[in-house]
């Protein structure tokens, strides 16, 4: 009864509007107060403020703050023209270096939607100019800066291993091939929907959108019909600024100069560095505004979190995740079984619910199952985690579609039709990375 109430009280308060991080809380003191007797309240709002005590939790706002510092500071500018350098003369050119460019961002913003933003701006008017299609354009972005979440430092991995008491270093370090093996999937599938669609001239478009007026290599400067070593050089020594900050974040991480929250707000600072005195284009007024907004959108998160934690005790003390794992094992005991049902599970989830709130609801329930039937942690969160990534480009609620649909002034029902083969792609990925575990242990196994 008390597994009934709890989760009724919380999807109909869903199902109301209600924010999810305040659902979370009124369906946890709800059952606390008519369905348990052994779970005081003063004990839960404990729970709640104990819970946000964590140093680990302080590198959720601290990468937040540095990926809108880097994008604010030209770093997203260098890594695009680095991008381009690289692929942009390929048929499909202009889609494969916002996928390329989302890659290199991720290892510095570790979040979907500020990477479908500091890429999007620049790269979907630039593949409307060239005729890829206003949807497309939109779809691959949105798709591509899921990969935010994915390839480390990622905001939804630290809150994971919070959560689930996983390690944040070997969650980073799982991530990274996954991420890898996403974007190029990314990259092959643009490059046949562009052949395809026979863009004109998608193969002319190395250069088209070079974004650094003083240095970028003009078109008429550079054959674009083949990759320019030269470019690539002039190109890479721009970007170099923006390319080590994964370097120091992960090279300081797995050398134990700093910890994972240490890093991040060693990532602030660098990025205040580069951006303010280096490439000159950080003004003042832009880091305040970073604060502001890093303030704004962690005073969001931070209290569903708490109060996550208070509904993650509740479940705990009642042993719903037990009796959750004891209905879902009893339909089978097989491993592949079992995360074919979860997956299909946190698909649909991951339509309807924001992947931080989905994660916290999620978490403290299934991580004790797949442990029951012998799934690493660290991989289950990768598992976890990109699943819910793709639910950025799956309507109704896919946050990655808004922020493209924003950018690109084009109906979110467009870009989903444009993102469905893309989003089949992102699933072969993920039954891939869920059935080889190899993928996710590999890197981790490396540093233990």
């Amino acid at each position: 009864m008390t597994t009934i109430a709890l989760f009724l009280s919380l999807f109909l308060l869903i199902a109301l509007s209600v924010p999810i991080g305040i659902a979370i809380g009124l369906s946890t003191l709800f059952t606390a107060l008519f369905f348990t007797d052994s779970i005081p309240v003063m004990t839960l709002t404990q729970k709640v403020f104990t819970s946000l005590d964590s140093f680990p939790i302080m590198a959720i706002p601290f990468f937040m703050m540095a990926g809108i510092l880097m994008g604010k500071g030209g770093v997203s500018k260098r890594l695009l023209d680095f991008a381009g350098s690289l692929v942009g003369f390929v048929a499909g050119g202009l889609a494969m270096v916002t996928v390329l460019t989302c890659m290199f961002f991720s290892a510095i913003s570790g979040s979907g939607p500020a990477t479908v933003a500091a890429i999007g701006s620049f790269m979907i008017p630039a593949m409307e100019r060239e005729k890829y299609g206003r949807g497309f354009a939109a779809a691959i972005t949105a798709s591509a800066g899921a990969i935010g979440v994915i390839i480390p430092p990622s905001i939804p991995f630290v809150l994971y291993g919070v959560i689930g008491g996983v390690s944040i270093g070997s969650l980073f370090l799982a991530g990274i091939l996954p991420g890898i093996m996403i974007g190029l999937s990314l990259m092959i599938a643009s490059y046949f929907i562009i052949k395809r669609k026979s863009v004109k001239n998608a193969e002319n478009t190395a250069s088209q959108f070079n974004v650094l007026d003083e240095t970028s290599v003009t078109i008429e400067q550079m054959n674009v019909k083949r990759i320019s070593f030269k470019h690539v050089l002039q190109t890479f020594y721009e970007a170099k600024w923006a390319l080590l900050t994964p370097v120091i974040i992960l090279g300081g991480i797995y050398g134990s100069i700093f910890t994972p929250t240490e890093s991040a707000a060693v990532a602030i600072m660098y990025g205040l560095i580069v951006g303010k005195f280096i490439h000159k284009e950080l003004s003042w007024k832009d880091v305040y505004d970073s604060a502001l907004e890093t303030i704004q959108v962690i005073g969001a998160t931070l209290y569903m979190i708490g109060l996550s934690i208070a509904f993650a005790y509740v479940l705990n003390i009642e042993q719903i995740p037990q009796q959750i794992a004891d209905f879902i094992l009893g339909f089978s005991t097989n491993v592949y079984v079992v995360l074919l049902l979860i997956i299909l599970f946190l698909l649909v989830v991951g339509a309807f619910l924001d992947t931080i709130a989905a994660l916290v609801i999620l978490t403290p329930i299934l991580l004790p199952i797949v442990t029951q039937i012998g799934v690493d942690p660290v991989h289950f969160g990768v598992i976890l985690v990109t699943a819910l990534a793709i639910g950025f480009i799956t309507p109704p609620v896919g946050v990655n579609l808004f922020v493209a649909s924003a950018i690109g002034n084009i109906s979110i029902e467009k870009i989903a039709v444009a993102a469905i083969p893309l989003f089949i792609v992102m699933l072969a990925i993920l039954f891939l990375l869920s059935y080889v575990p190899f993928f996710s242990t590999f890197l981790p196994s490396l540093s233990t």
